[in-house]
């Protein structure tokens, strides 16, 4: 019983002398192992794709504004924090007068709504119907199955949810032509019944339109508009002109469908929509005079779409005649302008630098990997590079005991008494180029011959390395 003490004493100082060991190795500092490979193929490969990743996060992160924003870091500028979509208020006014056959059209009869805001539509031809009553009269021969040939063709009663009214069950007359259409109760006569065509567009392309537009980046806390900072007469007398007049924001309607790429005479007769785009991009590194609004324009209808081009719209005028109710219904074709906004702005921070910095750094080890993989896998010597990066560790096969085992593999044990050699499965390229160095200088004569090495060893590939 005597004998068994000095056991946990021995165990005890083997899991001191492993916490010792594990406290040590924490502070320790491990370096990978650089192996050179003179590879010319292979070299001018690796600094190839190292030079496309830093073109790609140093040329391709800064001038986003010249090249669409597809870059990183000086052309999208990821040194930089950004705020996106800027609070914006537009105000529009339209000037100008115009002519059809029977008179003429001011601001407040062509432009709808009146108010002028983002969106607003300019009237260039209408197809009136006046006099209407609430009375009876045909439907109109566009309705889906408002043609007859008899009463017993109508129902009486019926509501057609695209016609004109309530029909009464009789069989009318059309209003021109041989054919006959259900009766029905509404404004009469019908829309097509009577309608009468008249064109405004003669003088619209001299309209003049005027766009105010200010914004503000609140993260930033930055505001600008669109109209320049002077006291005199400025806007009476000016006109848009990029180079010259930037800050007066007064387009003429021709000029926007031109810049829209539209013929106006069509674009008229048959209305569509065009979008006026305001761009701020502004980098607040720099002086508020270099955020300046950019203007684009472009047709927002598919006009290639016979079912979804043009544009128009309907709206009626009422007045009495002899206290009768009467109305003008209008059938409007114009030019619908939508004033669309946007905008990115930028301030150099430190954080998304650093991130973007350590994004960059941290790509370049793709070239690392995929020479790696090139050198490892489709090189002639692809197992003697192997050999040379890589270092095996041969480990004893039968430990006495885990703490043990651990505490010799972290140098912190002192090895057991007249240790049993244990080779590795194969001796390692480098080991054979070792051993041929050292047996350079001197040959011992031996009478048995050398073991072969069971992996075969190539000292003229190894000297290339």
């Amino acid at each position: 019983m005597a004998a068994a003490q000095p056991k946990p004493l021995a165990g005890a100082a083997a899991v001191r002398r492993l916490a010792r060991g594990c406290w040590s190795a924490f502070w320790d500092y491990e370096t990978p192992k650089v192996v050179v490979v003179r590879n010319r193929r292979l070299g001018v490969l690796y600094r190839t794709v190292q030079l496309l990743i830093l073109l790609y996060f140093v040329w391709c992160a800064g001038a986003g504004t010249a090249l669409s924003r597809r870059y990183v870091f000086l052309v999208q500028k990821s040194y930089q924090e950004s705020e996106t979509g800027p609070e914006s208020s537009i105000i529009s006014k339209v000037k100008g007068i115009t002519t059809s056959e029977h008179k003429v059209w001011d601001v407040e009869e062509y432009v709808k709504p009146p108010e002028g805001g983002s969106v607003f539509s300019i009237i260039t031809r209408i197809e009136a119907t006046p006099f209407q009553t609430l009375g009876t009269c045909p439907e109109s021969i566009r309705v889906p199955n408002a043609t007859c040939h008899s009463d017993d063709d109508c129902t009486a009663g019926e509501l057609d949810m695209l016609g004109n009214g309530l029909r009464t069950g009789r069989c009318l007359p059309y209003y021109y032509g041989s054919a006959k259409t259900c009766e029905v109760s509404g404004w009469c006569p019908v829309e097509d019944g009577a309608s009468v065509s008249q064109f405004l567009g003669k003088m619209a392309p001299n309209f003049t339109i005027l766009i105010k537009n200010s914004i503000h980046y609140p993260k930033f806390q930055f505001s600008k508009g669109n109209i320049a900072n002077r006291k005199d007469d400025y806007l009476k007398h000016c006109t848009f002109n990029e180079v010259s007049d930037l800050y007066c924001p007064i387009f003429k309607l021709g000029f926007i469908v031109e810049q829209a790429g539209e013929n106006f005479s069509e674009l008229a007769h048959k209305g569509g929509v065009i979008g006026v785009i305001i761009n701020w991009d502004c980098d607040l590194d720099l002086s508020a005079s270099a955020c300046n609004p950019k203007y684009s324009f472009r047709r927002l209808d598919p006009k290639h779409v016979p079912a979804s081009s043009g544009y128009n719209f309907r709206f009626a005028k009422y007045y009495k005649v002899n206290g009768t109710t009467t109305r003008t219904l209008i059938k409007a074709y114009g030019i619908r302008i939508d004033i669309i906004v946007h905008g990115q702005a930028g301030k150099f921070s430190l954080i998304p630098t650093i991130i973007n910095l350590a994004t960059a750094l941290t790509s370049i080890g793709v070239g690392s990997f995929l020479c790696d993989w090139i050198l490892l896998t489709f090189m002639n010597k692809n197992k003697v590079y192997s050999h040379k990066k890589f270092d095996k560790v041969c480990t004893p096969r039968h430990p006495s005991s885990w703490p043990v085992t651990l505490a010799l593999v972290l140098g912190q044990a002192p090895p057991p008494p007249n240790p049993a050699p244990w080779p590795c499965p194969f001796s390692t390229p480098s080991e054979q180029m070792d051993s041929l160095d050292q047996s350079a200088g001197k040959r011992v004569p031996t009478s048995e011959p050398p073991q072969q090495d069971s992996m075969p060893t190539d000292p003229k590939g190894l000297a290339q390395l």
